[in-house]
């Protein structure tokens, strides 16, 4: 039975619920580009790298012909719309339980670390005031593999100092999961138990999390 002395939290959809602004961003390039662009595709985005969903949402407007020069332009003005939108952010958009279960782990001396794909997250933070709630930053600008490759999970433990069997993972995707899985942490999925189903627990939120219920992970 291994200690658990630290938690990683994955950020969109655990943390904070930045879909919407990325799906503004995604849906006025593919306009530009002569394309719609659903919600739906838009949750089939979740975790996954800017250019990697750039190259999917392009295959499904049926656009092929760009460059990698391109790709790289058309990535970076989505991101710039998205950055003006959460610039805009406040702390009223923190999902709910999730500054009071931080500052729970703090108080109790368990670690914090983000383990996010995005490479904005720590504006996020700053915007939403949870800065000071997190021990390491582990996003988009310190790694280059996304999930499920564990990368993201195994740098945060390293920045620990901690052996990864030490941590739990807070995940709402599915290849979340699988990358806390292939570290060999515990996870805890944060959404849908017949979605997560591979996570060690699954609960709807934050709110629903508790150091007990931490505890019995071990």
């Amino acid at each position: 039975m291994s200690e658990i002395k630290a938690c990683i939290f994955d950020l969109d959809g655990v943390i904070v619920d930045t879909a919407i602004y990325h799906y503004k961003a995604w849906k006025r390039l593919a306009n530009e580009l002569g394309f719609d662009f659903s919600e739906e595709e838009n949750e089939k985005l979740k975790g996954v790298s800017r250019i990697k969903s750039l190259e999917l949402m392009l295959s499904w407007g049926g656009v092929i012909d760009k460059t990698g020069v391109e790709k790289e332009q058309l990535a970076s003005r989505k991101n710039s719309w998205y950055v003006e939108m959460i610039n805009q952010m406040k702390p009223e958009e923190i999902l709910p339980g999730a500054q009071k279960f931080l500052e729970e782990l703090r108080k109790r001396d368990i670690k914090t670390a983000l383990g996010s794909a995005s490479k904005n997250a720590k504006v996020i933070l700053e915007k939403t005031g949870l800065l000071h709630l997190f021990d390491v930053l582990v996003d988009g600008n310190v790694v280059s593999a996304s999930k499920p490759d564990p990368e993201v999970f195994l740098k945060g433990a390293e920045l620990l100092h901690l052996k990864p069997e030490n941590c739990v993972v807070f995940e709402d995707a599915v290849s979340g999961v699988e990358a806390a899985k292939a570290a060999g942490m515990k996870v805890v999925g944060i959404g849908s138990l017949a979605v997560l189903k591979n996570a060690n627990l699954v609960i709807p939120g934050l709110h629903e999390m508790s150091l007990q219920k931490l505890k019995e992970l071990q």
